[in-house]
């Protein structure tokens, strides 16, 4: 692939991706991060709807007098934790919601959202209690717990069981790279809202879905794929890119600033063979950066849409990204303005595509 000759539109702006990054969503509590969505996405939408479930819907109508429906999801939730357990001395222990590796939470910073919002760290006993043996091993999830800087009584005066909890790491450029917590799917939501707000017009209903509970099963996708019943369902997520040291190179999946990933298929689903050619076709067409994606393990919200009622069309557009489910979650800034071009052109597109 040649690099683009078109002009390129400048990204909306790092301090709202950094925004997206900061906001918490915990899986069933996106109400905050939905609300940043909403008045970002209020000016472009002819309407805005939110379900029982927390998706939130945007629309923008077609120019044909028959359009077709076509959901562009970006998951608003992200990887965090609850509340199980308050110790006597004020310890917290936790609850996952998401696919944590414990390896990456040693030492770390979390918000904890009781009566008030908390700052606390991952505690680790100290080096010098520890044997040779134990410093080998992982801590298992279920043995790490929050120290909150407070006595037993402080903390269950402020914190209950259920309460929520995030990970604290500020979203910063780093080289050609923006790197922080929660890139999965922040980056895709950032995708969405520059996409949506900046195409110039389609023959066919364009939905922009903010999708809730993603991390824990694609639920989410699920329930407003139902109820939308869309002709295509577009996905905007990130995906590995295992290109660093000690990894063979047929198994890095996709590389940094490489382009825009447009999935063939992942543990959830198999990506529509027409959709998958016709954006590549559109990508060559339009000069824009890409790479073919076969992810191994690991899903999006196409594979909940894609199942929906009696089966959608859907296809996935990725984000190459780095050390995915950690706090330096890490995406090349080419790669997001690829992903952003091949989607506007997309929209702007879509007519041409048949089955």
């Amino acid at each position: 692939m040649k690099s683009s000759t078109i002009q390129k539109e400048k990204l909306m702006s790092f301090e709202l991706l950094k925004t997206l990054c900061a906001t918490p969503g915990v899986p069933g509590r996106e109400e905050q991060f939905r609300e940043v969505v909403r008045a970002e996405i209020a000016s472009s939408a002819e309407s805005i709807t939110t379900d029982a479930m927390g998706n939130l819907f945007a629309l923008r109508k077609g120019k044909s007098t028959t359009p077709r429906t076509i959901m562009i999801a970006g998951h608003m939730d992200e990887i965090s934790f609850v509340v199980k357990h308050i110790t006597k001395e004020g310890f917290v222990y936790f609850h996952p919601l998401g696919g944590f590796d414990p390896r990456t939470l040693i030492a770390q910073r979390v918000k904890v959202y009781g009566s008030r919002t908390i700052d606390g760290v991952i505690a680790i006993k100290a080096a010098h209690f520890t044997t040779p043996e134990e410093r080998a091993k992982v801590i298992p999830l279920n043995d790490l717990f929050i120290d909150l800087g407070l006595s037993g009584d402080e903390a269950k005066e402020l914190v209950s069981i259920g309460d929520c909890i995030t990970m604290e790491r500020e979203l910063i450029k780093m080289g050609n790279f923006y790197t922080g917590k929660t890139l999965d799917d922040r980056v895709g939501v950032y995708v969405m809202l520059e996409v949506f707000r900046a195409f110039t017009e389609s023959q066919d209903n364009i939905y922009a879905v903010a999708t809730v509970q993603e991390e824990i099963g694609l639920r989410g996708a699920k329930t407003a794929s139902f109820s939308l019943q869309p002709d295509i369902g577009i996905a905007l997520d990130i995906t590995i890119a295992a290109d660093t040291p000690g990894i063979d190179e047929k198994d890095h999946c996709v590389k940094m600033g490489g382009g825009v990933g447009i999935k063939i298929l992942d543990s959830s689903s198999i990506c529509h063979p027409g959709l998958v050619r016709f954006f590549r076709e559109l990508a060559e067409r339009k000069g824009i950066k890409y790479q073919m994606e076969v992810l191994p393990a690991g899903g999006t919200d196409a594979g909940g849409i894609q199942l929906s009622r009696g089966g959608t069309p859907v296809c996935t557009l990725s984000i190459p990204c780095r050390y995915t489910h950690s706090v330096v979650e890490s995406v090349h800034k080419d790669d997001v303005q690829a992903t952003i071009d091949l989607l506007r052109a997309f929209i702007e597109h879509s007519h041409e595509f048949q089955f």
